[in-house]
């Protein structure tokens, strides 16, 4: 579920503000794009973020 609300809510970002940074992890900051790439592939980086996204609220 949180992947499709991760999903629903990039899509509706104005542009410049996927390059805005929501999450950091490991001490490396991530961007609405970057974040978006990761999570559409299922890497095991998109599901920390996407648990980072849901910690803080975001999601």
């Amino acid at each position: 579920m949180t992947k499709e609300k991760f999903l629903g809510a990039y899509a509706r970002l104005p542009e410049p503000e996927r390059r805005q940074i929501i999450a950091i992890i490991d001490g490396k900051p991530y961007s609405w794009d970057v974040a978006y790439s990761e999570i559409s592939n299922d890497t095991p980086l998109g599901k920390k973020i996407l648990k980072k996204m849901h910690d803080l609220g975001i999601l």
